[in-house]
């Protein structure tokens, strides 16, 4: 065991201590009346706390129970995420202690429904979006937590590209399962790569209701996501019937089935931006706008949509989806979020004048207010490169 403990200790002390000069920064040159033993006791002293870290993160992964156990007793282990490179290093922990031990490798036991950790990634870094934070939040909790529901729910996010409807269905993703978009539960479908071609739309739905049954049959509780949703041909849409209608108490299985649905889309995007401008040009804040005020003209342009079939589909029409959750046009300071936590995601170093630069990159509508990203947040990942020292 104590080798074991030992080997996150030297891995880390691989990585590059926060905050560090990188390879391009000016760094003073030593001086030699420094002593260097201070330094090295604190680099020591930052890689055991950091090693506690990884080591309840990977006996999170390998002993989920255990876990579960010190979440209770008030750790608060699981609202801490890693850094890109330390989450590759926690993976080759994970896979080299499991090549010959047995671990929780599948199914229901990498279940977490990490509640705590899913409040605080909506609240710090997801940005811009206070009615998509509040209200994917509360129904998801809301419906994991009943004993016995009796439908699946279904959950369609609606917006411009970049807004945020992938991000948050990762994030669901990541705190509702051990292995986030990789879990044996999780299931993500887009309409033009997985179902492109109209005429074998009844070979689609065939291959697409053995999945759904195959999922259920392995998790008690599943999520399936389908981008796109737009595109979806009005078939595909109705073989979604089934496992969105209520369930009669008698078709229950001993343990409860539970079920989320998430249909991302573009369609409303242009509707919601003009009502959040109109809103804003009324001296209305952001932070209160409310779904009420979204909701009805949403609705009214997926019915009045003649390039869909999702507005038409009986899903819409039938009321099986329980909530239109709209994502708002984000601004320029969102924009800077989004670049800072591009950099911290890396754990890269940046500076305030390459916030603003990245930010300024982005276009920016309506022509006179220049008060959206036409983009979102969207490609802002591959935009930093241009500002590595």
């Amino acid at each position: 065991m104590r080798r074991l403990r030992l080997l996150p200790l030297l891995l880390l002390l691989l990585l590059p201590r926060p905050g560090a000069p990188g390879p391009g920064d000016d760094a003073s040159p030593p001086d030699a009346a420094q002593e260097p033993l201070p330094g090295l006791r604190e680099r020591l002293r930052e890689a055991v706390a950091l090693s506690r870290r990884y080591w309840a993160l990977l006996r999170c992964r390998v002993w989920p129970k255990d876990c579960e156990r010190a979440e209770e007793a008030g750790a608060g282990l699981l609202g801490w995420s890693l850094p890109l490179l330390g989450q590759q290093y926690l993976d080759i922990l994970t896979s080299w202690y499991c090549s010959f031990q047995a671990c929780c490798d599948s199914g229901d036991c990498r279940i977490s429904n990490n509640f705590t950790g899913l409040e605080w990634d909506l609240s710090v870094r997801l940005h811009g979006q206070h009615l998509a934070r509040e209200l994917v939040l509360t129904t998801v909790r809301g419906y994991l937590e009943l004993p016995r529901p009796d439908k699946a729910l279904a959950l369609s996010f609606h917006g411009w590209s970049g807004t945020g409807k992938n991000f948050v269905a990762r994030l669901l993703a990541e705190n509702l399962y051990r292995d986030g978009l990789r879990s044996d539960c999780v299931e993500t479908f887009i309409a033009t790569l997985h179902f492109p071609h109209p005429k074998y739309v009844d070979l689609y739905k065939e291959k697409l209701a053995s999945q759904i049954k195959e999922t259920q049959e392995r998790c008690h509780q599943t999520l399936f996501i389908f981008d796109e949703a737009e595109k979806l041909h009005p078939g595909m849409l109705e073989a979604l019937r089934p496992h969105l209608e209520r369930q009669a108490p008698e078709n229950h299985r001993v343990e409860s089935q539970k079920t989320i649905f998430l249909f991302l889309s573009n369609i409303g995007g242009n509707t919601i931006n003009e009502a959040v401008l109109t809103l804003l040009q009324a001296g209305g804040a952001r932070e209160e706008i409310r779904l009420d005020q979204l909701a009805p003209q949403l609705q009214a342009e997926m019915a009045e949509s003649t390039d869909t079939g999702f507005g038409h589909s009986c899903l819409v029409k039938e009321n099986l989806i329980d909530f239109f959750i709209p994502f708002l046009p984000l601004e320029y300071h969102h924009v800077r979020l989004c670049a800072r936590d591009a950099f911290l995601s890396q754990g890269l170093p940046y500076t305030e004048e390459a916030l603003d630069q990245i930010a300024k990159m982005m276009v920016y509508i309506p022509k006179e207010e220049q008060l959206f990203s036409s983009q979102g947040c969207k490609s802002i990942s591959q935009r930093i490169s241009y500002f590595l020292p």
